[in-house]
Order: structure tokens, then sequence, then C-alpha cells
């Protein structure tokens, strides 16, 4: 079991959703296609039968997975997020003081991050090396392609 999975509200109603999804109409594709794969004849031989289970064991881990995800999650409040240093759900300003680029992210969990929406995980590189830090500090981060230090322009929510 991992550690605690902190999600905003509507994240932890789209895991939901999605579980109920893969629980009943994803489920019952999964049991027609072994259905139908059972009526072409001897089972040693039926790759058709071989793929629908694997695919059966693969769905089933992906609802572990995130019933696991679900049952750690705890719901963040963006009313009850403490502005004075970085933290999870934070919006936070950075400058890279090697090429002196300006640029925002918001810090969220693994399964919310999207560098395209500017959402990055708290648990990457770069997330970790803010968290904590207060307006005005130097964040040193290792990330893949080297040393990356940043400074702290802006906290919000």
């Amino acid at each position: 079991m991992s550690g605690v999975n902190y999600v905003t509200k509507e994240t932890l109603d789209q895991m939901r959703d999605e579980l109920t999804q893969l629980k009943t109409k994803g489920r019952a594709e999964i049991a027609r296609a072994i259905s139908e794969a059972r009526e072409k004849g001897d089972l040693k031989e039926n790759a058709e039968y071989d793929a629908a289970k694997e695919a059966q064991g693969l769905h089933e881990a992906k609802i572990a997975t995130l019933e696991n995800a679900i049952a750690t999650a705890r719901v963040v409040d963006a009313g009850d997020i403490d502005t004075s240093k970085v933290s999870i759900l934070c919006k936070v300003t950075i400058t890279n003081l090697a090429n002196k680029k300006t640029i925002t992210y918001q810090l969220v969990s693994e399964k919310e991050a999207d560098l395209k929406l500017g959402k990055i995980s708290v648990t990457s590189p770069i997330g970790k090396g803010l968290l904590g830090k207060k307006v005005g500090e130097e964040a040193d981060v290792t990330a893949p392609n080297g040393k990356l230090r940043f400074k702290i322009d802006h906290i919000t929510v």
C-alpha cells in the first residue's frame, strides 16, 4: 500500500467514476470477449481466448490500482492551503536563475499532473525541490538534464 495520495475533490470524483465504469461496463466487455473466444473451440490453442484472459488480468490490475489510489486519497481544499510556503495545490511562480525565464506551475498529485496545463507532480524532481520553500528562497533541483536553480517569486492558490 502506498502513502497518502493528495487530490482535489474533482479528481477523486473522476477516479470514482472511472472505477465504476471499469467494474461495470469494462468487466462486462471482458466477459463477453472471453465467452466469444470460448465458443471457438479448444482452449489450449485458442489465441483469442489467451488474449481475452490477459486483457482481463490487466483490467483487474487497473481496477486494483484505482481502488488503492481512492483508498489512500485525501481531498485537499483550496481554502485550507497555506501560501506562506510551497505545498500541494499551490501555484508557484519561479525564475530559472540560469536563463532568467519565469514560469508558473501548480503542484498536484501524480494522477493530476499535466505539463501542458502547467501542473507538475509533487513527486517530480522540480516538485520535490520546490516543496516547503518560501517566497524569495532558492531551490536547487537535480533533474534528468542536470542541476537547476530556481528562485521562488510568488505563491498563490
